[in-house]
């Protein structure tokens, strides 16, 4: 599983004009599941996430988590992640997974994280969305789960 994210000051993903994720201060998190992940690999990023200390604390140090902080997480499924652009001009996208494959893991990953006591809000998988942020720092990061 590869995973970016983004610490933000807020966030939104709609679809079809309806608001289906939004937040405010968190974490703006783009999922990508691939060929041969399992439970495991979504427990230990949703576990890596919910400890990552980016937020800065009094002393302006990035010492605090996002369950320090209180904030809340919007987890939108991107199977882009795993695009091969190496070759020609149009992208491939065969080491995505299914999205038979690829939903039940995803959503697993977002129980973990709410499980973790963080509020979740998601965009639709498989849906056409259109998803806005404002990038805090910025602070951006790419996590996956294989090294």
């Amino acid at each position: 599983m590869r995973v970016v994210v983004q610490r933000c000051k807020r966030a939104q993903v709609t679809v079809d004009g309806a608001i289906t994720g939004e937040i405010g201060e968190g974490l703006m998190l783009l999922v990508g599941v691939t060929h041969g992940d399992t439970d495991k690999d979504a427990k230990y990023l949703a576990d890596k996430i919910a400890g990552l200390r980016i937020f800065e604390d009094d002393a302006g140090k990035m010492n605090l988590s996002i369950t320090d902080i209180g904030g809340a997480i919007l987890s939108v499924s991107q199977f882009t992640l795993y695009g091969d652009c190496r070759k020609g001009r149009r992208p491939n996208f065969m080491a995505a997974a299914a999205p038979g494959e690829a939903e039940p893991l995803y959503e697993y990953f977002n129980q973990e994280l709410t499980a973790g006591g963080i509020r979740v809000e998601t965009g639709i998988f498989g849906a056409m969305m259109d998803v806005s942020l404002v990038n805090w720092g910025p602070v951006t990061l790419i996590l996956d789960s294989r090294g």
